[in-house]
């Protein structure tokens, strides 16, 4: 492991928490499994590439869990070698995390929008000890991977899995399709599981506080999500 890696992505006091977004219904799930899991650990039936039109539910452990739809991604995003199906099942494989709290907002407003009825919150972790421990599985992504931009044609990138920097190569690679530097990351992911959680678990962020396992309330903060 290159600790000067994790001390350079973290160096900045912005940067130093990663943040997971997901559901309030999801929480007690999360903290009984002390892990966040890709849906394609959790669910292989429903991550082989085939997009999500819609969120399903799981159960884990007689615990229900909802795994998210997938955005739709225009064909025109998408890099000539990597098919849809292809970028799915590589997404499917991977834990996401913002590297930013508004990073991690602006996923949640948007949500919010798409879902006004539902609950959310966001799990802040030290990032430091997070990187170091999942140092082998940890990739870095420079765009927002599991959405599309509005106006295709303008972007100067494609959509494939070779957007996906593992951490041990950070800074070693100058591809403008990956980061080069702290400020370029845009998601962490982290392939298949992460955990222990309490070991790294900072802050809840959640408006819906008696949703909250009680172990986790004592780390709770309200949740402000604008959804205008």
């Amino acid at each position: 492991m290159n600790t000067s890696i994790i001390e350079d992505i973290t160096k900045s006091p912005l940067r130093r928490s990663l943040y997971h977004f997901t559901r309030v219904s999801n929480l007690q799930a999360i903290a009984n499994l002390d892990s966040l899991y890709s849906s394609a650990f959790l669910s292989p039936e429903f991550s082989r590439g085939i997009r999500r039109s819609e969120a399903r539910h799981i159960y884990v452990n007689d615990q229900s869990i909802v795994l998210n739809a997938h955005l739709r991604i225009q064909p025109e995003m998408m890099d000539p070698d990597t098919t849809e199906e292809q970028f799915r099942a590589c997404l499917d494989h991977h834990v996401f995390l913002w590297p930013t709290e508004r990073d991690c907002l602006a996923m949640a407003n948007m949500y919010s929008r798409r879902e006004p009825n539902e609950s959310f919150a966001i799990l802040q972790f030290a990032a430091y000890e997070l990187l170091a421990d999942h140092f082998a599985t940890v990739k870095l992504s420079k765009y927002d991977s599991g959405s599309s931009p509005r106006y295709p044609h303008r972007t100067s990138y494609r959509k494939s899995c070779r957007m996906f920097l593992p951490l041990e190569s950070f800074r070693q690679i100058t591809d403008r399709l990956v980061p080069t530097k702290p400020s370029e990351i845009k998601e962490v992911l982290v392939e298949d599981k992460l955990g222990p959680l309490s070991k790294y678990l900072q802050t809840i962020y959640c408006s819906e506080v008696l949703q909250v396992p009680i172990m986790w309330r004592p780390l709770v903060k309200p949740l402000i999500i604008h959804n205008a």
